[in-house]
């Protein structure tokens, strides 16, 4: 696969996609969505085993510093709503990645850098990290999904005044309202996040994508998740992954998924 915008690096299972927009703080262009898109649907597909993403971006100063305004100053409302959409089906297909996808933000994750940080499952700060929706100094709303998405994270009231306030956390206050999993030295964010997905690589696979997706569910009003969830847990009794997993707990061993 070739990529424009991206850096992919695999290595042990384990993929690093870098946004490589350091001059522009990693902003997001077109190129970075069909980087991304193309990954999510296909690139991924030739890693014969594939562990877990890591998403972070060049240099030290930026994750992704929200999208690139010179792209669509002059929008009309239909072309504005269709820009929409393309970062919601990207941002949709990373939300429900069957295998974790976590950010590890070094530096700035703004706008829509931090609504693509809010799609992965995971959030890796690192002591220099700052968050912030800063749409409404432009007349806008958040358009890539922050107005679901913090809610679902930080709760009604926070995701309200960070979203109209505008203010930008760092990467404590990010850890403490729970936007951040964890925060880390700057320049570890990286590190952290593969011994993240090592772990958690660790255990039933099938087990793990069934966890991200009963999770989804959870957000969605049409589905029973309870339900769900019994049926999903149902199904894995029997299966070649619980066979293991058991027996290998019954015998004292760590089990080889």
């Amino acid at each position: 696969m070739e990529y424009q915008s991206v850096i992919v690096n695999v290595d042990n299972g384990i993929a690093v996609l870098t946004i490589n927009r350091e001059g522009s703080l990693n902003a997001l262009n077109k190129s970075v969505f069909d980087d991304l898109d193309l990954f999510f649907t296909k690139g991924y597909l030739e890693i014969p085993v594939l562990k877990g993403v890591v998403i972070t971006g060049a240099g030290l100063k930026a994750f992704a510093a929200g999208a690139d305004i010179k792209e669509f100053m002059n929008f009309a409302p239909a072309e504005a709503q269709a820009l929409s959409k393309r970062g919601h089906d990207v941002f949709y297909n990373i939300e429900r990645f069957h295998r974790p996808v976590i950010a590890a933000v070094n530096g700035f994750a703004l706008g829509g850098g931090c609504e693509l940080a809010l799609s992965c499952h995971i959030r890796i700060a690192g002591e220099k990290a700052k968050f912030g929706l800063p749409e409404v100094n432009l007349g806008l709303v958040p358009g890539y999904g922050a107005t679901q998405r913090m809610h679902q994270i930080v709760g009604k009231a926070k995701a309200l005044e960070l979203m109209m306030t505008s203010d930008i956390v760092g990467a404590e206050e990010a850890y403490r309202i729970g936007l951040a999993n964890h925060v880390v030295p700057a320049g570890e964010e990286v590190n952290k996040a593969t011994e993240m997905i090592e772990k958690i690589g660790s255990k039933g696979p099938n087990a793990v994508a069934a966890i991200i997706q009963l999770s989804n569910i959870y957000y969605n009003k049409e589905i029973d998740g309870f339900h769900a969830e019994q049926e999903v847990f149902g199904k894995m009794f029997g299966t070649k992954e619980s066979n293991e997993g058991i027996t290998a707990f019954l015998e004292k061993r760590s089990p080889k998924f």
